[in-house]
């Protein structure tokens, strides 16, 4: 797709081509002992803090101190509704209609509020069905609302795997997996973007599969929500789930978003867990009225909502807004694939991408596969100066963040990771 060149006047003349190349400055980047900066390459675990989180944060800080329980209706930002100022970034963000986002408690709490909803496991169709290598967390939830229900988590968990000597999934493994179970399937819950492999599968083509055999399908997009173009509403999918600290960079363990398509939002039978922030806003303070629930993904919402978290992913929202998606994953395209180049070069048995070559198969994550599992690799990386991740049993994740990273980022990296493979 681009012609790319090596040596470092390359990386420099495209830092200058680069029209998102004065956010890095907008952000804290960490520096070692000698103040010089790191190569923080770990975006995809935690995002840096904008520099504008502190002064969004200390306006609500100050708006408490002086307003005390007046803030929730004459703060700056009055916090009844803190959580609306967020609505229509965040559905950007995500490829979703407002009335399909809401941002709510955290990303495994969200994941087992939406399967009290979608999940509805019966006698002959209750099994589970996700990738073999899903995020640890993904797999505990769902095998603990197997059991909720008194199925057993081994019996009723279907696993997509890849193929022998392998390291992605294949559609038409999943397809098989349908004919052969697919009226045994009450749910498909696969993460949007493996946080191992870095394989952005086809959200679309997933959900119209799962469709077609009667399955419910959700999504959990923690490494795709800021990353990739999840385009959630026109997927079709029942459900997503994502966190805010990686890609979205608003501090760790901070909230997380919930997606539910719209031709569910004004279905009231659903079964869901409430709590009065799911409740009409015109009558939820008359505290003996019965429970009226709001339509869209707010009507999956239980309590007041903690300002300070909702302040810095809004600091990181109106970044987004101001950048858009489109610019954002133009920049990660290029940036990834000029990695992904410069590792090609290396020309070493070490080392193999497992991520999808293909642009559209992937975000800006690319997965190292280190030979023989040797992790001292990557202590070497750390030792100097890159701030990768490492993840059992043989990958280091380097994920160059098109907000922040810049091309002599991904040069440097690479220049380093020469040096310690010829020294071996």
């Amino acid at each position: 797709m681009y012609d790319y060149k090596l040596g470092p006047d390359f990386a420099k003349q495209l830092d200058l081509n680069d029209a998102l190349s004065h956010y890095r400055n907008q952000f804290h980047i960490p520096k070692n002992k000698q103040g010089s900066d790191l190569i923080y390459m770990t975006g995809n675990s935690l995002g840096l803090q904008p520099k504008t989180t502190k002064k969004y944060v200390n306006q609500e800080l100050e708006d408490w101190a002086n307003l005390g329980v007046e803030g929730h209706f004459e703060a700056k930002n009055p916090w009844l509704d803190y959580h609306t100022l967020l609505t229509q970034s965040m559905a950007k963000v995500v490829g979703a209609k407002p009335i399909e986002v809401v941002v709510m408690n955290t990303l495994t709490a969200n994941l087992h509020f939406m399967m009290v909803s979608f999940y509805r496991p019966t006698k002959t169709r209750y099994k589970i069905l996700i990738e073999s290598d899903a995020f640890p967390s993904d797999k505990y939830a769902v095998e603990s609302q197997l059991r909720h229900h008194g199925f057993d988590h081994k019996d009723g968990l279907i696993l997509w795997k890849p193929r022998k000597n392998e390291d992605l999934l294949r559609y038409e493994d999943l397809e098989n997996i349908l004919k052969t179970h697919g009226n045994d399937i009450a749910l498909i819950m696969i993460g949007g973007v493996n946080y191992y492999t870095g394989q952005f599968f086809n959200l679309k083509q997933i959900t119209t599969l799962g469709h077609k055999y009667g399955c419910l399908v959700g999504f959990d997009c923690a490494h795709g929500a800021g990353n990739v173009n999840l385009d959630l509403h026109d997927s079709g999918a029942d459900f997503a789930v994502w966190c805010t600290y990686k890609y979205l960079n608003s501090g760790p363990g901070s909230l997380a978003g919930c997606f539910v398509h719209e031709r569910h939002a004004y279905n009231t039978d659903l079964n869901r867990f409430t709590g009065w922030w799911s409740h009409n806003k015109k009558t939820r303070f008359k505290m003996r009225d019965e429970f009226d629930v709001l339509p869209g993904a707010e009507g999956w919402q239980l309590s007041n909502p903690p300002i300070l978290s909702m302040a810095a992913i809004k600091a990181s929202l109106d970044m987004f807004e101001e950048v858009g998606m489109k610019k954002l994953t133009e920049k990660s395209k290029k940036l990834t694939g000029y990695f992904e180049f410069l590792l090609k070069q290396l020309g070493t048995d070490t080392i193999k991408i497992i991520t999808p070559s293909k642009p559209e198969q992937r975000g800006c994550q690319l997965s190292i596969q280190v030979k023989n599992g040797d992790k001292n690799l990557h202590h070497k990386l750390t030792e100097a100066g890159v701030v990768s991740d490492w993840r059992a049993p043989n990958v280091i994740r380097c994920a160059p963040v098109p907000l922040y990273n810049s091309f002599e980022d991904v040069y440097r990296l690479v220049e380093k990771l020469k040096k310690i493979l010829s020294s071996k």
